[in-house]
């Protein structure tokens, strides 16, 4: 990646954020387009301001495509990460997690800069209900959200634009992910919180199961997946193969944080549409791109407590409001 032209969209969001920093260490030019030119607004990339260079734009406006069209600038690679990313929140605001998703990343392909290689962030939520775990490249997906729907259709409007034109797309399915400067609206984050502020902790069951993959290895896998020579004409799981129940994740959590809150387990009713299962058979990443996770769950997950308590410390007592 040393000396590559390269934009990221959506580069001040979690996994967007950790992407560019790599990119950066590695040597690369990056361009990152964010929804708002600000340092408070992107305080992910706080350590790298000075070393990228940004813009504002929202892809599903055609005049912030005219502008990024008129910077003239050719990249080796797009990593395409900009979404409406909210799960639960995208059956309330259906249009605009449609026109994100599916009509934002129309509008860059169409219209946006010439790139030589374009990633194309799916979303293992496009899988939905499936007979058959872990999830295969194979299946045919059962998006149940707007959001899955959105990312799916962005997805085969990737893959046209392949066909159509010859252009190098390869489209990626992370699984779950987790890691520092997660928004606690995820639930890691959200458990690890309530356990390091002693809070109450409601869930369901907990019966159903997800995958969860700490962010380097998923960074991993997206540097890899542009490196190669060939791309493959199908899409990727971006995945560890490794199931926990959420039962399980939310009592070890409360264990490695030796947490005094109180858990209240099977308090809160199943969501009607839950996904029962979900993981992700990584075997085309293992044997096209020679991707594996080399990070494990139990480490990643001691890192990102250990990052959490540490901002709880600077953010939420008194003497770290007094250095801001």
């Amino acid at each position: 990646m040393k000396n590559k032209n390269i934009l990221v969209t959506g580069g001040a969001g979690f996994i967007g954020s950790h992407l560019v920093k790599r990119l950066v260490d590695l040597g690369a030019n990056v361009t990152v387009m964010v929804k708002y030119k600000s340092l408070i607004d992107c305080i992910r990339l706080v350590g790298v301001w000075d070393s990228i260079n940004v813009f504002e734009a929202d892809l599903r406006n055609l005049d912030s495509i005219i502008y990024i069209k008129s910077l003239k600038e050719k990249y080796d690679y797009i990593f395409h990460l900009a979404a409406y990313n909210h799960v639960g929140d995208s059956f309330a605001h259906v249009q605009e997690s449609l026109m994100t998703n599916l009509l934002g990343t129309a509008n860059l392909i169409e219209y946006g800069p010439e790139f030589n290689r374009f990633i194309y962030t799916a979303t293992s939520e496009i899988y939905g209900y499936q007979e058959q775990v872990p999830f295969n490249e194979e299946n045919l997906p059962f998006p149940i959200s707007p959001y899955a729907i959105g990312k799916y259709s962005g997805e085969l409007y990737a893959k046209l634009k392949r066909h159509q034109d010859n252009t190098e797309i390869i489209c990626l399915r992370p699984f779950n992910t987790f890691g520092p400067y997660q928004s606690e609206r995820a639930i890691i984050p959200e458990i690890i919180e309530k356990c390091l502020n002693g809070k109450t902790i409601k869930t369901t069951a907990g019966l159903q199961t997800r995958e969860f993959n700490y962010v380097e290895n998923i960074i991993d896998g997206f540097i890899t997946a542009a490196s190669i020579n060939n791309i493959p004409d199908q899409s990727i799981n971006i995945g560890s193969n490794r199931e926990i129940s959420i039962k399980e994740l939310v009592e070890t959590i409360h264990n490695l944080t030796k947490s005094k809150s109180k858990l209240l387990i099977g308090a809160l009713p199943n969501r009607p549409t839950e996904i029962w299962r979900m993981s992700a058979d990584n075997k085309l990443a293992k044997d096209i791109l020679n991707w594996e996770p080399i990070i494990s769950f139990e480490k990643g997950l001691l890192k990102t407590i250990d990052w959490y308590r540490k901002f709880i410390q600077l953010y939420y007592s008194d003497s770290g409001l007094k250095k801001l």
